[in-house]
């Protein structure tokens, strides 16, 4: 008996190991927009970051549960100090152009990341500077203590670039020929029609299973699910509300749904801004009125908008921060319809009879954000004011409204942060000098500084409860609703969606016979 066992084994042992399939197949994405950039650190918009994402990789990441986990970090960052982070790095990961990823990369990525140059650099501005300890180790110098650091290093703004290819480039280079360790590799960019990426061969989790995969920018909703429908698309973003239980159940698609970090609010200028992020002076228009901020809060009824419009696909928020951010106060409820209150508001602002608003959005860019504009509107000129409502492109609204600060007196966004944190909405919207903030107030500017110094969580979420108190005091924005994310997939595929908004095709696989 011993003797058959050793020669079972013996043919075992010289059969060849099956090796893992080789990438194969097509999955096209639909979003609702193209992203403005792929220099993935010079932008502050979700449909760039999940392209880029693709490409690119961070120190760190979130699973599918949205636990912090190691990426090209080999575990997470430990504090050593009060000011510096240690961070150990995976070996053996190379980009796509055959440069090794070490310390130099960390150095040379999070350096850029912070330079003001960068969309994004006010998010990591307590980053002081980046010591090499050894080819796989570094230690991150804060200018003071930074709580938060090791859920920042998942931001896209994070990500890691090749030193050697991209010392001296502008962005504008970087946008067209990007250069990551992630699992898909670049091939190329036709604007406003598709992205297309290959599978990278390399890659040090293995290859992706999916051998292509195209982005396809599709503003127009109708258009998006008659692409899904008809085959053409694969996954597609931000279906409309009403239309969620046929394709539910549809032969060929499925639905998924994940509530999403994202909160869509009206957004403020109290203050106007210059293009260099510095403070001019107060806000030429009403909106620097608090009174008429709180006269616009009290005229709209949400409930109505989630039910009418988004087909109760949506939930109440007090604030921008949705139950599973740190700061969230479940004491806080979100506030009524008050025209009485409303009325009364804008007689003691000087305008009994009335005020002449203008409000901006994007089109295209979240669940029915067109409709919801027009929804609120109608909500304001019942309640008393003359409103025009006016929407763009998303990368036209962004470039040449938000990003300059031309988009007052009220404008509407979306924000959903990676980070799961408090100082993710504060910092780069409400915090002055700020690419996104139009608003100033020195005691929440002061309040927030100190929280990102306050290293005790305890004490740290009792400072984010007063400055969400402070923040809705002032109204600062108006919140509306967090969003329910609503994905349409073709039933080819393996995939459920992310609450983070991340479409991630190396988690994808296509069924036997598709």
């Amino acid at each position: 008996m011993t003797r058959w066992i050793g020669l079972v084994l013996c043919v075992l042992l010289a059969m060849p190991v099956a090796a893992p399939a080789a990438p194969a197949g097509k999955v096209v994405i639909a979003q609702g927009v193209d992203p403005t950039t792929l220099d993935i650190m010079n932008q502050q918009e979700t449909p760039a970051s999940v392209v880029g994402r693709h490409i690119f990789e961070m120190l760190v990441e979130r699973d599918q549960n949205l636990k912090l986990v190691p990426a090209l970090a080999a575990e997470l960052p430990k504090l050593v100090s009060p000011q510096v982070w240690e961070v150990k790095l995976r070996r053996g990961v190379k980009f796509h152009n055959g440069e090794d990823f070490t310390s130099e990369s960390v150095k040379f990525s999070l350096e850029r990341a912070k330079d003001s140059k960068m969309r994004a650099s006010s998010n990591f501005r307590p980053i002081d500077r980046v010591e090499i300890v050894d080819p796989y180790t570094v230690r991150v110098h804060t200018s003071k203590p930074w709580p938060i650091f090791a859920v920042m290093m998942n931001a896209p703004q994070t990500a890691m670039y090749p030193p050697k290819a991209y010392a001296g480039k502008e962005s504008a280079e970087i946008s067209k020929n990007p250069i990551g360790t992630g699992p898909y590799k670049f091939v190329r960019w036709s604007k406003d029609e598709e992205i297309v990426l290959e599978a990278n061969p390399s890659y040090w989790r293995g290859a992706a299973r999916i051998k292509s995969v195209v982005f396809r920018p599709i503003p127009d909703d109708a258009v998006r699910v008659a692409a899904l429908q008809n085959g053409e698309v694969d996954v597609a973003v931000n279906i409309p509300p009403h239309l969620a239980a046929i394709i539910d159940k549809h032969p060929k698609i499925f639905l998924s749904t994940a509530p999403s970090i994202r909160t869509i609010q009206l957004m403020f200028y109290t203050h106007q801004y210059d293009k260099d992020n510095k403070l001019v002076g107060s806000y030429q228009g009403p909106s620097a009125d608090k009174r008429i901020r709180q006269a616009i809060a009290s005229a709209i009824d949400v409930d109505e908008i989630i039910k009418g419009v988004l087909d109760g696909k949506g939930q109440r928020v007090a604030t921008m921060l949705p139950s599973f951010h740190f700061g969230y106060d479940p004491s806080l409820k979100p506030p009524k319809q008050d025209l009485a209150r409303t009325k009364k508001l804008l007689a003691e602002a000087g305008f009994p009879s009335g005020l002449e608003l203008t409000v901006h959005g994007p089109q295209g860019r979240y669940v029915r954000d067109k409709e919801v504009l027009e929804a609120v509107a109608g909500q304001l000129t019942k309640a008393g004011f003359k409103v025009t409502v006016r929407t763009y492109e998303f990368v036209n609204y962004l470039n040449n409204m938000v990003y300059v600060h031309r988009a007052g007196p009220v404008w509407l966004i979306g924000w959903g942060q990676g980070s799961l944190d408090a100082e993710g909405i504060y910092v780069p919207l409400f915090r002055s000098g700020n690419l996104l903030s139009n608003y100033h107030n020195p005691d929440f500017d002061r309040m927030v500084d100190e929280a990102q110094t306050i290293m005790d969580d305890k004490k740290r979420l009792e400072q984010y409860h007063r400055i969400n108190k402070l923040w809705l005091d002032d109204q600062a924005a108006v919140p509306l609703y967090q969003q329910i994310d609503l994905y349409g997939a073709s039933r080819r595929l393996n995939w459920k969606s992310r609450s983070d908004e991340l479409i991630k095709a190396y988690d994808m696989s296509l069924k036997e016979g598709s």
